[in-house]
C-alpha cells in the first residue's frame, strides 16, 4: 500500500460527489421553497423531487439506459431545471442544444454527441422538421408544449412531457454512479469552424457548485444568500446557465425562470415574484435598461453577474445609477463557467462611483480552487503589474477534460498541462485579473497591440453610442487597422467625427496611444452577434476585410 493513503473500514460510505446529493440537500432543507416557470407553473422542491424521479422514470420507459444521451431544445423552463438533475442522476448524459444555432449546426451537434432521445419545445418543431431526415442515432422524440394545444408538424414524437410524468413512478431508484461518469455535454459557439463538444463529470458539477456558492456566500457585496429570490436571465443551454441554477437549488432560494427574454416579461416576473440576483450578457442589460418599461420600475437592490463579454464602463455605470449592483464574471465553455467573480473588496465599497466602475468592470479574482497564470509564449510567468499582457491560463477541479472525439484540439487546449483559454490579460498587484482582448480578436498594427475590447468600452462613453465594435482588417502598411462600428441611440445623432474627436482626446490624455484610434469609424443599424449575444467579430472581420 502506498505510504500515507488512508485505510478504508470495510463498510464506510465514500460519497461520490453526485448530482444526486446536492438534489437530496436541497430538497431536505427546503421542501417548501418555489420555483415558478413565468406565469405558467408554480411548485415546491419537494414536488421538483417527485418531478424529477417521474422524468427519470419516464425516459426509462423510453428505452433511456445509463450511458444513453438525452438532447433537450427548450427556453428558460422549469423542465430544463429538471433535466439539469434528472437525467444525468440517473446515469445518462445531457445534451444541452443551442437552439440559436444555424439549422446545419444543431444537426451537426445532434449527430456529433450522438443523441438517443430529443426533448424538444414545440416552438422549435420547425427546426427538427428541416433537419429530422439528416438525424443519425435519435430513437424518440418527447414534446415540451406549454400552449395544451395539439402542434401541427411533420415530427413524430413519442410522448409528451406532462403526459409522461404524469404516469410516471416518483421513486425511481437512482443508481449509485462513479463520480466521474459524463453528467453533461454541449457545444462551443463563436469559435472558428464546427462546434465543439465540452464534457462535465458529476464530480465536476458538484465542485464547481460548491466553490461557486462559497464565493457568493461570503462576497462583501452582491452575495446570493438564502433570502434572495433567483431569475437566470442566461440561457440554460449555455454553459448550465453558468452553473447558478445548481448552486440556487442547493442553496434553497426561491427561483424564476422566464422563458424566452421578453423585457417586458422579465420586468412583469421581476417585480411581481421580487427578484434579487439574476445573471446576463452585456447586450441584456442594455435591452433591459433601454426598454420604456424600465424607466417605471425601481431595479435597485437587484445584484447582477455580468459575463460572456466585457462588462463595458459606461453600462456599468448606467446600471448603477438605477441601484443595480452590477458585477462582472468571467469563464468560458471549456471551463465549466466560472472562474473569477469582480467582487469589490470591502475598502473599496466606499470608492466613487468612477473608481467602482472600473473595479467592478475588471475581469476579478478566482474563485476557490481556481489557479489563475499570465504567461508569454514559452509559458513563461509574467509580473503582476496590471500592466505586462499574457495568455490567460488555468487549472480548476471542473475544466472539460478535452473536446469530444477530438483528440487533437484537446490536446491544443491543454498544451503544457493548463487549459489555455486564448484570452490575453493582466493581473494587478491586488490579484485582479482583466482581460485586455482575446488572441483571435486583438489588433496588430505595426508590431504593437491594440486591444479591441478598450476601444469598445471607450466608444460606448461617447454620448449617443448605443453599441459599438471594432475589429481589426487588412492594412497594407501596417499590417492591421482597427474598424469601429457604431450604433445610435435611438433618437439620437452620431457622426464619425464626433467619435473620433473623443478618441483623439483621450489619446491626447495618454490613456490610449494615438496610432489606437482608427480611421474608419461606421455607423450602422445593427452589429452581428453570435446565438448567445456575444459580437460577432468573425462575421464582421470578413463582412469588413
Amino acid at each position: 500500500m502506498t505510504a500515507n493513503v488512508i485505510a478504508r473500514t470495510p463498510s464506510a460510505y465514500a460519497y461520490p460527489l453526485l448530482i444526486k446529493n446536492m438534489l437530496e440537500k436541497a430538497v431536505a432543507s427546503s421542501p417548501e421553497q418555489e420555483i415558478i416557470y413565468a406565469d405558467q407553473f408554480r411548485f415546491t422542491y419537494k414536488e421538483m423531487r417527485e418531478r424529477v424521479g417521474r422524468l427519470a422514470s419516464g425516459l426509462a420507459g423510453l428505452g433511456v439506459k445509463p450511458g444513453d444521451t438525452v438532447a433537450v431544445m427548450d427556453w428558460d423552463t422549469h423542465r430544463y431545471l429538471e433535466c439539469f438533475y434528472g437525467i444525468p442522476m440517473m446515469g445518462a448524459v445531457l445534451h444541452m442544444v443551442n437552439v440559436r444555432l444555424s439549422p446545419d449546426q444543431v444537426l451537426y451537434t445532434i449527430n456529433h454527441a450522438q443523441d438517443d432521445v430529443i426533448l424538444v419545445n414545440a416552438e422549435f418543431l420547425p427546426l427538427l422538421e428541416a433537419i429530422q431526415d439528416k438525424i443519425d442515432t435519435v430513437k424518440k422524440i418527447v414534446l415540451l408544449n406549454d400552449t395544451g394545444e395539439t402542434p401541427k408538424t411533420t415530427v413524430k414524437y413519442d410522448a409528451e412531457y406532462e403526459d409522461m410524468l404524469r404516469g410516471a413512478n416518483p421513486d425511481y431508484e437512482f443508481p449509485e454512479l462513479d463520480e466521474d461518469t459524463r453528467a453533461t455535454t454541449f457545444y462551443t459557439t463563436g469559435t472558428t469552424g464546427l462546434p465543439k463538444g465540452v464534457y462535465f463529470s458529476h464530480r465536476q458539477l458538484v465542485l464547481h457548485t460548491m466553490a461557486s456558492e462559497l464565493a457568493l456566500a461570503n462576497a462583501p457585496h452582491g452575495s446570493l444568500e438564502p433570502d434572495d429570490v433567483y431569475m437566470p436571465i442566461t440561457p440554460m443551454f449555455h454553459v448550465h446557465a453558468w452553473g447558478v441554477p445548481y448552486v440556487a437549488t442547493n442553496m434553497g432560494v426561491k427561483q424564476v425562470y422566464p422563458g424566452r427574454y421578453i423585457p417586458e416579461r422579465l420586468l412583469q416576473l421581476f417585480i411581481k415574484e421580487k427578484v434579487t440576483f439574476s445573471h446576463c450578457v452585456p447586450t441584456i442589460m442594455q435591452m433591459l435598461l433601454s426598454s420604456p418599461d424600465a424607466a417605471k420600475v425601481d431595479l435597485s437592490g437587484w445584484k447582477v453577474i455580468i459575463g460572456g463579454s466585457a462588462l463595458p464602463q459606461a453600462l456599468a455605470k448606467a446600471a448603477m445609477e438605477r441601484g443595480i449592483d452590477i458585477f462582472t464574471g468571467y469563464g468560458m465553455s471549456e471551463t465549466c463557467p466560472i472562474l473569477t467573480i469582480s467582487f469589490l473588496q470591502r475598502h473599496m465599497l466606499d470608492w466613487d462611483i468612477e473608481r467602482q466602475v472600473e473595479q467592478r468592470c475588471k475581469t476579478g479574482r478566482p474563485v476557490p480552487l481556481v489557479q489563475i497564470r499570465v504567461v508569454d509564449g514559452d509559458m513563461n510567468d509574467l509580473p503582476h503589474d496590471g500592466k505586462s499582457q499574457g495568455e490567460v491560463v488555468v487549472r480548476a477541479p471542473w475544466l472539460t477534460q478535452g473536446y469530444l472525439h477530438d483528440p487533437d484540439n484537446s490536446e491544443k487546449l491543454w498544451e503544457g498541462g493548463w487549459l489555455h483559454t486564448g484570452d490575453i490579460g493582466v493581473i494587478d498587484p491586488d490579484g485582479y485579473l482583466r482581460i485586455t482582448d482575446r488572441l483571435k480578436d486583438v489588433i496588430k498594427s505595426g508590431g504593437e497591440w491594440i486591444s479591441s475590447i478598450e476601444l469598445e468600452g471607450l466608444i460606448l462613453k461617447v454620448p449617443g453610442v448605443a453599441e459599438a465594435a471594432v475589429v481589426g482588417v487588412p492594412d497594407q502598411r501596417w499590417g492591421e487597422r482597427p474598424l469601429a462600428l457604431v450604433v445610435a441611440k435611438a433618437g439620437e445623432t452620431v457622426t464619425p467625427e464626433a467619435v473620433r474627436s473623443e478618441l483623439e482626446k483621450i489619446a491626447e490624455q495618454g490613456r490610449i496611444s494615438k496610432y489606437a484610434v482608427p480611421e474608419r469609424i461606421e455607423l450602422v443599424d445593427e452589429i452581428p452577434k453570435t446565438s448567445v449575444g456575444k459580437l460577432n467579430k468573425k462575421v464582421i472581420r470578413a463582412e469588413y476585410a
